[in-house]
Parts: C-alpha cells; sequence; structure tokens
C-alpha cells in the first residue's frame, strides 16, 4: 500500500495573513458606524427638528453603514453606492445576511458611478472615509458635489469627513493595535504642488506575518478651506465644520463634534462638514 512521505510537521503553514478577510479587518479598525448614525441623527434633528429616514452612502465599500441605517429603526432606508461589484458582493453575502428580512429589503445596493447613480431623493447623503478625495480636481470634486445636491431632499444633509493637521503631510506610518492584529496606516506619499497622497493599510498579526497594503488610496489632500469653497460653488447655502471637544482634564479630545468657527493648529485632527442646500 502507498503511503504518502508527507508527516503533519511538512504541511504548508498557513499564516494569519494569509487566512484574514481585509474587508473584515477594515470594519474592524476604522469603522464605528453605530456612533456615526447617533451623530448624523443628532445633527439632522438640531438642524431640521424632525427625524431623518432615507439614506444614501457613496463609496459604501461593505455597506456597514447603510447596514446599521436600517437596522436601527424600521422606518429607515438606505441605498449604499460602490463602483466595485467584489466588494458588493462581499457586502451582501457578509452584512446584508446579517439584517433581518425586514431590514435587509429596505436596503438597495447599487454598483454605479457615483458620479451618474440616479436615485432617490434622500435626507442624509454620506461621503465617508475620505473616499471622495478620489477626486483630484476641482472640476471633478465640484461635479460630485453638485450630484450631491441634486439627490437630497429639500431640506436634506450632505455629511463629509475630512482629516488634516500639519503630521497629514508627512511620510509617515501609525500602529493601533486590537489584540487579533494591529492596524497600519502608511502616508506613503505626499507631492506638495499638486497636493497628491499616496496612503496604505497594512496588517500585522501576533504570528509575525503582515497582510501588506491591504488598501491603497490615490487621494488628493484636500484642506477645510477648499472643500467648503467647493460646496458653496456647487449650490449649497451652507457649509458647516464640526470639530471635536477637547476634555478639559485630559486635553485630549472628548468624542463629541460641534459645530466650530476656528479650529487649533493641532498634528492631526478629523473633521465633518455639514452641507445644507
Amino acid at each position: 500500500m502507498h503511503r504518502s512521505s508527507r508527516t503533519p510537521s511538512s504541511k504548508k503553514h498557513i499564516s494569519q495573513a494569509d487566512r484574514a478577510d481585509r474587508y473584515d479587518l477594515y470594519q474592524k479598525s476604522v469603522q464605528d458606524v453605530v456612533w456615526e448614525m447617533e451623530f448624523l441623527e443628532r445633527v439632522f434633528q438640531e438642524r431640521r427638528r424632525r427625524a431623518p429616514l432615507t439614506l444614501r452612502e457613496d463609496f459604501c465599500g461593505t455597506a456597514l453603514a447603510a447596514c446599521e441605517w436600517v437596522r436601527r429603526d424600521h422606518r429607515h432606508h438606505a441605498i449604499g453606492v460602490d463602483l466595485d461589484e467584489a466588494v458588493l458582493d462581499w457586502a451582501r453575502t457578509h452584512n446584508l445576511t446579517k439584517l433581518g428580512p425586514s431590514a435587509a429589503a429596505r436596503l438597495s445596493l447599487i454598483q454605479a458611478d457615483v458620479l451618474t447613480a440616479d436615485t432617490t431623493s434622500v435626507d442624509l447623503l454620506l461621503a465617508f472615509n475620505f473616499s471622495y478625495w478620489i477626486f483630484k480636481e476641482r472640476t471633478s470634486l465640484r461635479s460630485y458635489f453638485q450630484q450631491a445636491r441634486c439627490r437630497l431632499a429639500s431640506d436634506g444633509l450632505f455629511i463629509l469627513d475630512a482629516y488634516g493637521g500639519y503630521d497629514a503631510f508627512r511620510e509617515m506610518r501609525e500602529r493601533q493595535d486590537f489584540g487579533r492584529f494591529t492596524y497600519i496606516w502608511e502616508q506613503a506619499d505626499y507631492e506638495p504642488l499638486s497636493g497628491h497622497t499616496l496612503c496604505h493599510i497594512h496588517f500585522a498579526f501576533p504570528d509575525g506575518s503582515r497582510l501588506k497594503r491591504a488598501f491603497s488610496y490615490h487621494w488628493r489632500l484636500w484642506t477645510l478651506p477648499e472643500l467648503r469653497e467647493l460646496l458653496l460653488e456647487a449650490g449649497f447655502t451652507t457649509a458647516t465644520v464640526y470639530l471635536e471637544g477637547v476634555d478639559e482634564k485630559t486635553g485630549e479630545g472628548d468624542g463629541k463634534f460641534v459645530p466650530a468657527e476656528r479650529g487649533d493648529a493641532d498634528a492631526a485632527w478629523i473633521a465633518y462638514i455639514v452641507a445644507e442646500p
């Protein structure tokens, strides 16, 4: 009888990086959709004195935010728009299946360009995780903002996030330990004449393996004045910046984002921009 010469010890080792799911890691390390949806509802209620019911998530990726939106309230409906068919398929398999049938039926995922996606008007339109920075020229970004405005209800809100601070212009790496893996944000290149930047997300694991360049981003590093000016040029009447407050005892961020008239020259900050048609 023939016996294989292979032994258990000779079998190829499968590393943690080989087994890793990059989309799952992204959701665990980058996104906090529960907090984000609470923030959106609060801002809309403060500005419109009613509850928002419909949401469109542009550059939705795994549609985690859209899923959280429909999960929160049986009256909520959501649309997710992304150009990448593979990530939308992942969303359907891994995120939509965790929703109940009723919630899943209130969420539509559309593979389309955000510049041309023709959807019903919504109360909230989101462009989070800085994905809209893929538009590197003023004309293309202004066109996107104009399209976003056209997809809003008459009293809807367009909400973006942005990051900055003097560290944003540095070529650097930043690590964050999540126990079962380490998230690594790399600012690999910044070109000051164009404002173009190249960033990567890597993941490292306790067994020493790495998932290198799990995600790469070719962006323009837009500043808040530029973004506000372009929103107004696109026809929005206001573009209010929300900055994080500071805990007086620790000097660190307190997790509460409020409208700001001016900010401090911090090394790093994240902001939200709320644009009204």
